[in-house]
């Protein structure tokens, strides 16, 4: 089966669009390619994840825009790649993410927990012609689930090996990890989000350079920097990290007002902004090693990293730094880019789904039962 996998995370940088060929246990990325969304785009889309300045008719109008956008994405890159889209079988979006609350609400005496994923399916399934499978989350949590991590069934089928206990660590706007003890069943993973992992970074990157620059490219503003041990030791008591798994976490908790927040407490103490830099990329690494030696069964023999912090060369270093007994790799050393992974985990997640086959994973997200995930769209 041919499926194009799409993906917007929490840095709303744009759309992640892979077409993967699953079949006889193997999975091989074809293609590859993120679209940027315009500026002005990118502006409106993390105005919709701020509940003071989201609008309704804002919501509804960029559900269907990003509907359009997805849409657009699947259709150049077949044209880039010279692949026909009448050979693409299925379309699995993860959409947009504007807000996520999976600790819940109250509502008639008990917690409601809730999510909302923009990207209309329908449109992108009309635009196609392609069976769409979106929107992941909610049977997750309509189970009890958190709705996240969504990926670990994904890490599962690319990842396990006969032998070797296996982290797939994820970088993205959020950290999120997948572990896979040797000898791996479905039942035994484990995964849960570290904490933050780009959207501190680049939260502090946006307001020492007044917005002229959205991320630390490579590490090099960090480099510059010294890590400022009292401040790390206060953001590392947010409460996050003292949560046991299963959990998940997003810009409610790491977003813009925590951001702002470190930059007005680093100014008090006179950190000069290569150090605020450098501390805040401390606290992604620091938090990934305190959240494997708190919540894993063991140390990982290897550790694969994936998501755009892995081009952070400085953070990089201070994870290694943190674990320096554990086996460093990258998915790039399976044949599937550091940028790509979370693409071609939704399109299997899609196809697992189209195959009437269970894909949430209970241990992981906190749900009462294995679920199929996903709406699905026909053409």
């Amino acid at each position: 089966m041919r499926v194009v996998g799409l993906m917007s995370g929490t840095s709303a940088d744009g759309v992640d669009a892979a077409v993967v060929e699953i079949g006889r246990g193997e999975v091989r990325l074809l293609a590859f390619e993120m679209f940027a969304y315009p500026a002005a785009l990118r502006r409106e889309i993390l105005g919709l994840c701020r509940p003071e300045s989201a609008r309704l008719d804002d919501i509804c109008h960029y559900n269907f825009v990003l509907g359009e956008v997805f849409a657009d994405a699947v259709l150049k890159l077949c044209s880039k790649s010279g692949i026909s889209l009448g050979s693409i079988d299925l379309i699995g979006s993860h959409g947009q993410t504007i807000y996520h609350q999976p600790g819940g609400k109250r509502y008639g005496g008990r917690s409601i927990r809730s999510t909302l994923q923009i990207g209309e399916p329908s449109v992108i399934a009309q635009r196609t012609g392609v069976t769409t499978v979106a929107d992941f989350r909610p049977r997750d949590m309509a189970a009890g689930g958190e709705g996240a991590p969504l990926v670990p069934y994904a890490d599962y089928v690319l990842f396990k090996h006969s032998r070797l206990a296996r982290a797939v660590q994820n970088i993205g706007g959020i950290a999120n990890v997948t572990f896979l003890p040797g000898v791996c069943k479905q039942d035994d993973i484990i995964a849960f989000d570290t904490g933050p992992g780009n959207m501190v970074i680049d939260g502090i990157v946006r307001l020492i350079t007044g917005g002229r620059k959205r991320y630390d490219a490579g590490g090099k503003i960090a480099a510059r920097g010294t890590v400022n041990k009292r401040l790390l030791s206060e953001m590392l008591r947010h409460p996050f990290f003292r949560r046991r798994p299963p959990k998940s976490t997003g810009r409610e908790d790491f977003g813009t007002d925590f951001a702002e927040r470190i930059y007005r407490r680093a100014g008090k103490k006179g950190l000069a902004n290569a150090d605020i830099v450098a501390t805040v990329t401390a606290l992604t690494a620091r938090s990934i090693a305190q959240a494997y030696r708190q919540f894993l069964p063991s140390m990982p023999d290897e550790l694969i990293l994936c998501g755009g912090g892995s081009h952070n060369r400085i953070l990089v270093e201070m994870l290694h730094g943190e674990l320096p007994d554990v086996k460093m790799l990258s998915t790039d050393d399976f044949g599937i880019s550091v940028d790509a992974k979370e693409a071609v985990s939704f399109a299997i997640l899609a196809w697992a789904t189209i195959k009437g086959m269970t894909n949430n994973v209970p241990a992981a997200t906190g749900a009462e039962r294995p679920v199929i995930l996903g709406k699905i769209v026909p053409a």
